[in-house]
């Protein structure tokens, strides 16, 4: 119990003494007009108060991610928590912050614009390549997990509303709409709502677990975890030998500690903020609510069960993390909670979803200078969501690892690009280098013994990685001091 209130807290202080400080360093201007007031649409550039910011922000990055990796990384043990809270403390809140500082201060654009003003043409490609893979592949992932969550509820069993392909069509018919409306249509009007009931939900378990729960996690109680798992989340099978930490816990909790899908997400609310002060709360606040979220959800499978560990596995190789959902829901917060935790847990994705494709749209638009008419947005829309349909009938473990490795990858690209930003601009760029230099070490570790990737021995995983963020810091800090010297 004692572990869950520390993390809690961390996540508190941060945002209330280290935010500041990383905000002195990214040249926030409020007396700058922002896009919205320069390039006001009615489409996408809509003025949006920062409240409704924070929680439209909230919601878009918050989505299946924090809920569903957790669980799975609660397999690892007390140790996820502390990954979650030094992940995105140090990583994924800086991350979502610079992603927001960056768009923005370049007119709203999305990420591969930005990198082929801050390096060059060819990284803008690789950008370009990463983010539409990401984007392409939430969309699918938020498709297929609402779409299995629903279907396999006990209420429509035996009716039409039970078959996975009916939800299916119903979310992309909404993803369709909601891809083409103006962002002030649906998105600003019900996603607000949503993100309280995100809030509501995850207090009500918070405080139903920290009462009921058999096996709250005590301090001291992760360190046992630090060397291996006895679970192997990337085969999705039991591991008897054991697996090291390093680098699947950081590959299986991407959402709540740091994702680079939420830097995809970052120019829908750049488009809106009526002053560049609201970026803080909006991206650095939604992400440590995000924390917020995953710490309960990871606590909730470490300590839900009766049977532990065991049970906890045995779930999962029945009905993967949304059986989890299910059970904690109904278990923790009787009928009425259980059932509003369902919905809830089927709405957050399709709201994740949705942007995803939204912002998918957008960045194809900017890449190619593609005016935003109803026209070019139908043209546009229309094949990518027959695709996505396409798509998910593709099993959802691959679906799901392919998103987990090009989420880590773009969030390390995208904190490559935000060290580039603070050079330029002569401020202190460890806040978002050393992450960065740590995020390529576990991506490279993680290609290098994944199923997906190169296949070789997972023992070979963590000196590799260590040796790439060796090498890579003494680049950096020989760069850095050709730059002082230059600079006297």
């Amino acid at each position: 119990m004692l572990i869950f209130f520390i993390c809690i807290a961390l996540l508190v202080l941060a945002y209330k003494f280290y935010s500041p400080f990383v905000e002195r360093q990214a040249g926030i201007d409020p007396t700058l007009k922002t896009p919205q007031v320069r390039f006001n649409d009615g489409v996408d550039y809509v003025e949006v108060h920062p409240v409704k910011a924070y929680l439209i922000q909230f919601l878009n990055v918050a989505g299946v991610g924090p809920i569903f990796g957790p669980i799975l990384g609660a397999l690892y043990g007390p140790i996820a928590l502390v990954w979650i809270v030094i992940g995105n403390i140090l990583g994924g809140a800086v991350h979502d912050y610079f992603s927001g500082v960056l768009s923005i201060k370049e007119d709203g654009k999305s990420l591969p614009e930005i990198a082929g003003h801050y390096f060059n043409i060819f990284f803008k490609g690789l950008m370009l390549i990463f983010t539409a893979m990401l984007l392409f592949f939430v969309g699918v992932v938020f498709i297929m997990s609402p779409a299995g969550l629903l279907s396999n509820l006990s209420y429509f069993e035996g009716t039409f509303l039970s078959g996975n392909t009916f939800w299916v069509l119903v979310i992309l018919a909404y993803y369709f709409l909601a891809t083409l409306l103006p962002i002030d249509k649906i998105i600003t009007k019900l996603y607000p709502a949503f993100g309280l009931l995100m809030i509501v939900m995850t207090l009500s378990l918070a405080v139903a677990l920290l009462i009921n729960a058999p096996h709250l996690p005590m301090a001291g109680d992760f360190l046992a975890y630090f060397d291996h798992s006895h679970y192997n989340n990337d085969l999705l099978e039991p591991n008897p030998d054991g697996l090291p930490t390093w680098p699947l816990l950081f590959v299986t909790i991407t959402c709540g500690a740091i994702s680079g899908f939420h830097s995809t997400q970052a120019p829908i609310m750049a488009r809106c903020l009526t002053n560049e002060k609201y970026v803080r709360p909006v991206y650095f606040g939604a992400m440590m609510s995000e924390g917020v979220v995953a710490c309960v959800w990871a606590t909730a499978g470490i300590a839900a069960f009766p049977g532990g560990y065991i049970e906890l596995k045995e779930i999962l190789a029945q009905g993967g993390p949304g059986l989890v959902v299910n059970q904690v829901a109904t278990s923790y917060l009787g009928v009425a909670g259980g059932i509003m935790a369902i919905i809830a847990v089927a709405i957050f994705p399709i709201t994740s979803g949705d942007t995803a494709f939204r912002s998918l749209r957008l960045t194809i638009t900017d890449a190619f200078n593609i005016p935003q008419s109803m026209r070019n947005r139908l043209l546009l829309a229309v094949p990518i969501l027959v695709i996505a349909y396409f798509m998910t009938k593709i099993d959802f473990t691959l679906i799901w690892r392919y998103f987990a490795f090009s989420n880590m990858l773009l969030s390390t690209s995208v904190l490559w690009l935000a060290t580039k930003y603070l050079f330029d601009r002569g401020t202190f760029h460890w806040i978002v280098s050393l992450p960065a230099i740590i995020g390529t070490s576990i991506t490279v570790s993680y290609i290098m013994t994944a199923g997906i990737g190169l296949g070789l021995p997972i023992e070979l995983s963590k000196p590799v990685g260590i040796a790439v963020g060796v090498v890579l810091l003494i680049v950096l800090l020989l760069v850095h001091q050709k730059r002082k010297a230059a600079a006297v």
